[in-house]
């Protein structure tokens, strides 16, 4: 049976060195880079990541369509109804031109029998 060993401080140091040595080694046999596979797969991400984005950007473009149309067709809703506003308006003026024409016409004819009046007592009175 062997007794315990000694060992130095510089000894366990580069004891650790080699270990350390060791794993990065067993690291870059594993790393993806060496595996003949991993062009193709990064190509295949990168394609991916280019498709999603594609779709991403139309469905964006898709909704922007979307929403102009609606705000034209409310700039359209909201154009014929100050149109219909406009029209109803011109429609009450017009009424109330007329009405008023009307009204005129009336005191006109009421000052015209007025004058009428007065001209008959004034001739009578003169008679």
């Amino acid at each position: 049976m062997k007794g315990p060993k000694e060992t130095r401080f510089t000894d366990r140091l580069s004891d650790a060195a080699k270990a350390r040595e060791a794993m990065l080694a067993r690291a870059r046999a594993k790393a993806p880079q060496n595996d003949p596979e991993f062009a193709a797969r990064q190509a295949a991400r990168v394609q991916a990541e280019a498709e999603r984005k594609a779709r991403i950007e139309a469905r964006e473009a898709e909704k922007r369509a979307e929403i102009e149309r609606i705000a034209a067709e409310k700039a359209a809703e909201e154009a014929a109804r100050q149109e219909a506003l406009r029209r109803e308006e011109e429609e009450k003026a017009a009424a109330k031109k007329a009405e008023m024409g009307k009204l005129a016409d009336i005191l006109a004819a009421q000052k015209a029998a007025r004058d009428a009046r007065y001209a008959a007592r004034k001739a009578r009175q003169r008679r």
